[in-house]
C-alpha cells in the first residue's frame, strides 16, 4: 500500500485534525534538532574544551545524555534516511550521497550560474517515512534546514512526504554555500502547491565564489533558524506538533557573519587555520578556520537556547520533548581541523568511516518531568527514532499499520522506556548494523563486539577495553567473526545504486 499517496498527496486525507484528537493531552510535542557533521566530542558536556556550548550543556544537565548513540550512516543523506524510514542501511533505499544535479542544465541568478535541478536520491514512495507517520498521528509537521531525501520534482520532496511547512535546502550539495543563490520553501499559507525556490536577491548581486563573495549578506543558517522560530511561534497547546530542525551548522564551508561571536574566537584561538578553497565543492577560501568552526558551534548552541526559551515563553516547555543530535561524525572539509579540537572524543575515524568516530554521535533528550536527569549508556541507532516517536505519541500498532507484514520494513526498537526511566522494560538490540558504499565499509556492533569490514576484509574489536579500535582480534576469535559475518549476510539486501563488498 502506497501510504505516501493514500494519506498525503495533494493535501491528503488528514490535512485537518478533529478537535477531539487535537486536544488529547497525552501526545507530547516533539522538536528534533539535527545538526550537520558535529563530532561526539564537540560539546562541552561531551568533553570539548575550546568551544562554549552553555545552552546544550544546560539541556544535558536537565535531561538525558546518551554515550552510546549512533547515526544511521557516516554521511548525511543515508543517515537522515535511517531516521525517516526506521531502516538500517542494509535495507533502506538511500544508502549514500547519490546526486542528481550534475547533468541538469543551468539557470542564471544575477551574475551567477547554478543548477536547474538539485537534490539527492529519493526515498522510496512506497515506504512511509517519519513525517508522514507523525502527520497521520495527528501532528502538525514543520521541517527547517536540510532535506536530502529526493531531488526537486522527484517523488520525494517535503511537500509530498507529510511536511506541512518547509524552508531550507532540498539539496545537501547546495547547502555547501552558507550564502546561496536560493533556498527552497513549501508553505501553503503563502500559496505554495509544491516546493519552490526562493531567490535570495541580496546574495545574487555578488559572485558565489572568490572575491566579492563576502559581500553577500543573507546567511542561510540565520534565515532557516528564523523560519523555524516563526513556525514554532504559531504552534499552540491544543494541537500537537513535530518540528524537525535540520540545521546545516557546523558543516563546511567555514563562513558566517562578521560579528562579536566570530571575533570572540579569533581572540581566543588566534589566526590558526588557512583554507585556499575548493571551487567544485563550493567551499570558499577562508582564514581563521579554527575560529570559524568554533563560532559556528556556539552559534548553533545559541539557536538551541532560543528554541528552549521560546517553548518556555509559550508555556509549552513541560509538554515538549526536545532532542539534539548530529547526522554523523566530524568532518575535515573546508579547512576544518578535528585533530585540533579533539573532536572525535578519542574515537577512531571521522565522517565517511564506519569506525566509532564516524557514527557515534552526541544525543541529548530533554523533557521536564518525564525524562530523568541522567547519563545513559543504552545503545541506540537512528532507525530507533521512528518507533520511539510512535510509542511516545500513543501509536502502538505502527508496524501492523504500515508494514502490512512486509519483511525488513522497520528495523528499529523503541527506546521510550529508557527515556521515561523504565530501564527494566527496555528491549535491547541483538546487533546494530551499518554499511556505506562510498568507502566500501560495513560494521556490526553486538554487545561490546564490533566487526568492521573494509573492502571485504574483516577486523574485530572489543569496545569494552578498546574504544579506539586499535587491536584487531579477528585471528584470535574466528568463531566470533563468523557469527557476525552471518548477521551481514542475513541483513544485507542488494541495492543497484549503492554496492558494497560482502566479507568472504
Amino acid at each position: 500500500m502506497k501510504y505516501s499517496r493514500l494519506l498525503f498527496l495533494g493535501g491528503g486525507l488528514l490535512t485537518a485534525v478533529s478537535p477531539a484528537l487535537a486536544q488529547k493531552s497525552d501526545k507530547p510535542n516533539i522538536i528534533f534538532i539535527l545538526c550537520d557533521d558535529m563530532g561526539y566530542g564537540d560539546l562541552g558536556c561531551y568533553g570539548q574544551r575550546y568551544i562554549d556550548t552553555p545552552n546544550l550543556d544546560r539541556m544535558a544537565s536537565e535531561g538525558m545524555r546518551f554515550t552510546q548513540a549512533y547515526s544511521g550512516s557516516p554521511v548525511s543523506a543515508p543517515s537522515r534516511a535511517s531516521i525517516m524510514t526506521g531502516q538500517h542501511s542494509g535495507h533502506g533505499e538511500v544508502r549514500g550521497n547519490k546526486e542528481y544535479w550534475p547533468e541538469s542544465g543551468e539557470v542564471r541568478y544575477g551574475i551567477n550560474t547554478d543548477y536547474a535541478v538539485v537534490g539527492q536520491h529519493p526515498y522510496d514512495p512506497d515506504h512511509v517515512i517519519l513525517t508522514e507517520v507523525m502527520k497521520d498521528n495527528g501532528y502538525t509537521t514543520g521541517m527547517f534546514g536540510k532535506w536530502a531525501g529526493g531531488y526537486e520534482g522527484s517523488v520525494s520532496t517535503p511537500d509530498k512526504r507529510g511536511v506541512d511547512e518547509f524552508f531550507g535546502y532540498i539539496c545537501q550539495f547546495q547547502a555547501h554555500l552558507y550564502y546561496p543563490n536560493f533556498l527552497n520553501r513549501y508553505n501553503p499559507a503563502l500559496g505554495d502547491t509544491a516546493a519552490v525556490r526562493v531567490t535570495l536577491d541580496e546574495n545574487i548581486r555578488y559572485p558565489m565564489w572568490g572575491a566579492g563573495y563576502g559581500q553577500r549578506k543573507q546567511y542561510s543558517a540565520d534565515l532557516i533558524h528564523r523560519a523555524a522560530l516563526d513556525w514554532l511561534d504559531r504552534q499552540s497547546a491544543d494541537q500537537p506538533f513535530f518540528g524537525f530542525f535540520t540545521y546545516t551548522l557546523p558543516h563546511a564551508e567555514l563562513v558566517q557573519p562578521e560579528d562579536s561571536l566570530l571575533n570572540k574566537y579569533r581572540e581566543r584561538l588566534g589566526d590558526k587555520g588557512i583554507y585556499n578553497g575548493s571551487y567544485w565543492s563550493r567551499y570558499n577560501p577562508v582564514t581563521h578556520t579554527h575560529a570559524q568552526f568554533a563560532a559556528m558551534i556556539e552559534r548553533l548552541d545559541r539557536y538551541v537556547g532560543e528554541i528552549l526559551a521560546k517553548l518556555k515563553a509559550k508555556g509549552l516547555d513541560e509538554n515538549t520533548m526536545v532532542i539534539f543530535s548530529s547526522d554523523n561524525g566530524p568532518h575535515e572539509e573546508g579547512g576544518a581541523d578535528p585533530t585540533f579540537f579533539g573532536r572525535d572524543g578519542k574515537l577512531k575515524g571521522l565522517k565517511r568511516s564506519c569506525h566509532e568516530g564516524g557514527i557515534r554521535i552526541p544525543f541529548i533528550v530533554r523533557w521536564p518531568g518525564h525524562v530523568p536527569v541522567s547519563v545513559n549508556d543504552h545503545q541506540l541507532a537512528f532507525y530507533d527514532i521512528l518507533p520511539t516517536f510512535c510509542d511516545l505519541s500513543g501509536m502502538k500498532n505502527y508496524e501492523k499499520r504500515y508494514a502490512q507484514g512486509r519483511p525488513n520494513y522497520f528495523d528499529g526498537l523503541t527506546f521510550a522506556p529508557t527515556l521515561l526511566g523504565k530501564d527494566k522494560k527496555q528491549k535491547q538490540h541483538d546487533f546494530l548494523y551499518w554499511e556505506f558504499c562510498e568507502t566500501d565499509q560495513i560494521a556490526v556492533r553486538q554487545g561490546d563486539w564490533k566487526l568492521f569490514v573494509e573492502k571485504g576484509e574483516c577486523h574485530l574489536y572489543n569496545l569494552a577495553d578498546d574504544i579506539h579500535e586499535d587491536h584487531d582480534l579477528a585471528a584470535q576469535y574466528p568463531e566470533r567473526v563468523e557469527a557476525m559475518k552471518r548477521i551481514i549476510f542475513e541483513q544485507h539486501i542488494d541495492n543497484p545504486y549503492f554496492k558494497v563488498t560482502l566479507p568472504q
